[in-house]
């Protein structure tokens, strides 16, 4: 279980800072990556700590969704929680965020309590003792990120890249996954320059032709190879990029009964999404702005699960924080079994 101190908070977000959202660019960028808080109950509008107080007797439970195709988008469209957690007395204070490093932001800040992270994202919070434990396991991240480049691009191999512009966003899925591929064929990151972007800000680089290549994750992959803006560069390297659920440590002692019904309406979803796939494809669709075929080929590509973690998966989680430390990009060793708690989901299943 992570654990932290009131007193090493103000250090511990300068690193994250540091290391996870470094070089996202000015203030304009830094806006975009914020993201927007959605209440169950109420319009959209910015999270703020009064979100988390509770209303009357019921409790706040704030749920961030965290980029993809989530099952919790489903779970949100269909009011799963809602109507799960109103009767435990609770309600669902949900917020959307591009990727890891900015929802990291948020949970330091304690307006996330329950949500989902890559891998990138969950070792540097790991390493940096931010305030969360995993409680399961919900891909063994088999697809993970690849990189994409111009149909044209004279880049037809990963050896190809040195000295080359890659965008990526830092701290991520994308990020371990360059590192390792470049690291199998005698390449290290500093061969390549990287620029930090988001996957919407790397979508507009890469057309704009301002990138020689971009380390996307579905289902930008999927868009650009089937709109033919982007060849993937395939590696003989498997890289495994699990993706851990997490609670806020003080939420999940707090609130214990919360966090296993989390996981058992998580399972219900994941459930109901592969029992009903055209219904998911199309509430995807409405919320991502892709159309249902795409969706359907995303969703082919992988499936959601939920599960304690697996050797494979702590093994892999390993080996990536491993070599995130030998890169420099934490500065921490981590144990990364000693980060999760499986007793939230081992009774969630029961």
């Amino acid at each position: 279980m992570v654990k932290w101190t009131r007193a090493g908070l103000t250090m511990v977000l300068a690193v994250i800072l540091t290391f996870v959202v470094a070089a996202c660019g000015d203030k304009k960028d830094n806006a975009k990556d914020q993201s927007s808080q959605v209440s169950s109950q109420t319009t959209e509008g910015a999270a703020s700590d009064e979100a988390s107080k509770p209303s009357g007797d019921k409790i706040k439970v704030n749920i961030a969704i965290n980029g993809g195709l989530s099952p919790l988008i489903i779970a949100q469209a269909k009011g799963f929680y809602e109507e799960a957690f109103s009767k435990l007395n609770a309600e669902v204070v949900w917020s959307k965020f591009p990727s890891g490093p900015p929802l990291l932001e948020s949970l330091v800040a304690g307006r996330v309590d329950l949500s989902f992270l890559g891998d990138g994202a969950t070792i540097a919070g790991i390493s940096n003792q931010l305030p969360f434990e995993i409680i399961g396991l919900s891909s063994e991240g088999k697809s993970g990120a690849r990189l994409l480049v111009p149909p044209s691009s004279p880049i037809q191999k990963l050896e190809d890249v040195k000295g080359k512009t890659i965008g990526l966003p830092k701290g991520t899925v994308a990020n371990v996954y360059l590192i390792k591929v470049l690291d199998a064929v005698g390449l290290s990151i500093s061969d390549v320059n990287i620029i930090n972007l988001q996957m919407e800000d790397a979508q507009a680089a890469f057309e704009s032709g301002k990138l020689d290549g971009w380390v996307a994750w579905d289902p930008y992959i999927t868009q650009n190879v089937n709109n033919g803006k982007a060849r993937i560069v395939e590696s003989d390297t498997v890289v495994l990029s699990p993706t851990s659920l997490i609670a806020h440590t003080k939420f999940a002692k707090e609130h214990p009964e919360l966090v296993v019904e989390f996981l058992k309406v998580y399972k219900q979803t994941v459930d109901y999404e592969l029992a009903n796939g055209d219904e998911s494809a199309q509430i995807f669709s409405e919320q991502t702005k892709m159309s249902v075929d795409t969706v359907k080929q995303v969703l082919a590509n992988s499936s959601p699960i939920l599960s304690a973690y697996t050797q494979a998966a702590l093994d892999a989680q390993q080996a990536s924080g491993d070599i995130l430390l030998e890169n420099q990009y934490i500065k921490n060793p981590i144990t990364f079994k000693d980060a999760v708690n499986d007793t939230f989901v081992t009774e969630a299943l029961k």
